[in-house]
């Protein structure tokens, strides 16, 4: 089973109201908690945890979850309130103004972690479940006490506006966990922001040197907006071409696309230590495929809206 660690929020998505008028719609979201939905609907064992409210707006979160085949057992349940994002969309572009202070999700300590059994073989972390305390130490010191015997990946999916003021701290620990991930997810965007401008695989490689002994990254998967995605190894460079679709917006194709890599990798049974050390080129292939198939379903309809596997 995959267990997707971080955040649930409720998007605040712009709309029209039926009078002309501009509004929002609430939408369960969250960049982790949209990679969550998207693995259970695309087939994979699928789990969630997150620090999550027993308010009106969290039990949305949990309906949702339950309602896309996702195991909602190790929710930490608490009655502190629901982190709520207003969204922004130019040109399909989102742009978020988060609302955080003191919510269930933010305030995740590390006495709510829990006890994992065999039966969790990988957990995904990431998002801004990463940038403030309590909960990104929380979320850190979980895969550093798992990564030993379970394979992690980490999308930061980082956000600038976001970090203000905490750029050293933020960097510091994004790059520890890096060091322990086995896989690396990145938009060419985030890339560029950790390392500078470049050549994306020549930058990705830089990804995978941080490496411990025989810790660390063996795979970084790099998403390139319209220009499609790329997997890179100390061995390996492939790539596919995006699909062609009429985008709405871009609310959840990263994590979508996250959720397709995983998803391929579980079928192909290469979620093991040994398996994500040496993928064979076709598995590569096969995860970039469905995770850009999966993405482009995503962003050709409103917000954060996963394809189901039959959709594919």
């Amino acid at each position: 089973m995959i267990l997707s660690c971080g955040e649930a929020l409720i998007d605040m998505l712009p709309r029209t109201s039926t009078a002309g008028e501009p509004c929002f719609a609430p939408y369960a979201g969250g960049a982790v908690f949209n990679t969550a939905i998207a693995l259970g609907r695309l087939g994979a064992p699928s789990a969630f945890f997150s620090g999550v409210s027993n308010d009106m707006l969290g039990e949305i979160l949990a309906d949702t979850l339950v309602a896309s085949k996702v195991d909602i057992r190790y929710l930490a349940r608490s009655d502190r309130p629901t982190t709520v994002a207003f969204v922004k969309l130019v040109n399909g572009q989102a742009t978020y103004a988060f609302y955080d202070e003191a919510t269930a999700g933010r305030m995740l300590s590390s006495d709510q972690l829990p006890s994992l059994p065999d039966s969790i073989s990988t957990l995904f972390l990431g998002g801004i479940s990463l940038v403030n305390d309590p909960a990104a130490s929380t979320y850190e010191a979980l895969q550093a006490r798992d990564s030993a015997t379970r394979v992690t990946m980490i999308d930061p999916n980082i956000r600038p506006g976001f970090i203000a003021g905490k750029e050293a701290e933020y960097r510091a620990r994004i790059e520890r966990m890096i060091t322990r991930a086995d896989i690396v997810k990145l938009s060419d965007e985030d890339l560029h922001w950790l390392e500078g401008q470049g050549d994306l695989t020549t930058l990705a490689r830089r990804i995978l040197d941080r490496r411990i002994l025989d810790r660390g990254p063996k795979v970084v998967f790099i998403t390139e907006g319209a220009d499609g995605a790329r997997a890179v190894t100390a061995t390996q460079q492939i790539s596919v071409a995006a699909q062609r679709v009429e985008v709405v917006d871009t609310v959840g194709a990263g994590d979508t696309f996250n959720a397709g890599v995983l998803a391929a990798l579980h079928q192909a049974g290469a979620l093991t230590k040994a398996g994500i050390a040496d993928i064979p080129d076709a598995t590569l292939t096969a995860a970039l495929s469905l995770g850009t198939r999966a993405a482009a379903v995503t962003v050709s309809r409103a917000g954060a809206n996963p394809p189901w596997a039959a959709e594919l």
